[in-house]
């Protein structure tokens, strides 16, 4: 894909970012103030995977177990504020069930303490923990996106149980805000025509990801919306950088 013609793009995961926006009270850095949107890419759904000594195969399951065992779910988090813990009270939320948020220096030692049952709960990138599934040491409920993953279909999608939910990792391509309309133009035709190659959209699948093709007013609109969300959520938790 053509993405070096404008000095200075990037790549970017805008999910942390929009979600910083709000966790952070004072940033230097804002990604809607100071990137201006070239195209979104794809998104990778996260997944809610348990440790197999939970007595539950579904969400149902998991909630009504969680209801009558208050306080007595462990929910590790690669760390206050990433996608995984917001994504995770959202769930909380939108089901009033009560989990102890265990926090960790990184998805990895997380993953780690769930294979071994020192937590119970998890919520993370599928690909981090698909290994994992496959070998029978963690089950996954759903994947966290509106509809099922088109490389894992037989997972359900939380949206199934709780509609409206999505919290899933979404990706695209920033400039500096100061980009002249034309080259963000010329940069998303490219980008958007590469993603219709079919052996870019099967690697991305093969991550476990879909594309997502659009104008860069999609992805400024994406960006915006995201940032509302988790907006809600994180003051809803009153979760917060201290």
């Amino acid at each position: 894909m053509a993405v070096g013609a404008a000095d200075g793009a990037a790549g970017s995961q805008p999910t942390p970012d929009v979600i910083n926006a709000t966790f952070y009270q004072k940033l230097n850095f804002n990604v809607a103030r100071d990137i201006v949107p070239v195209a979104s890419i794809g998104r990778e759904p996260n997944a809610l995977v348990v440790n197999p000594s939970v007595p539950a195969a579904t969400i149902p399951e998991f909630v009504a177990y969680a209801m009558a065992n208050p306080g007595k779910l462990s929910f590790g988090v690669g760390g206050i504020g990433t996608t995984g813990h917001v994504a995770g009270e959202l769930f909380k939320m939108l089901t009033g069930i009560n989990l102890v948020v265990v926090p960790y220096r990184g998805g990895g030692p997380a993953l780690t303490d769930l294979v071994a049952g020192q937590v119970q709960v998890y919520i993370g990138p599928l690909s981090a923990s698909i290994d994992h599934i496959r070998g029978g040491n963690l089950r996954v409920l759903a994947v966290t996106t509106t509809t099922r993953s088109r490389s894992l279909p037989h997972i359900p999608a939380m949206a199934e149980f709780l509609p409206g939910y999505e919290a899933s990792t979404f990706f695209g391509i920033g400039a500096p805000r100061s980009t002249p309309a034309e080259i963000v133009d010329k940069l998303n035709h490219e980008i958007n025509a590469g993603l219709a190659d079919p052996s870019i959209k099967a690697r991305i699948a093969g991550l476990g990801a879909t594309v997502l093709p659009g104008p860069p007013a999609d992805f400024g609109k994406l960006i915006t919306d995201e940032a509302e969300k988790w907006a809600k959520v994180i003051r809803f938790a009153g979760i917060n950088a201290e």
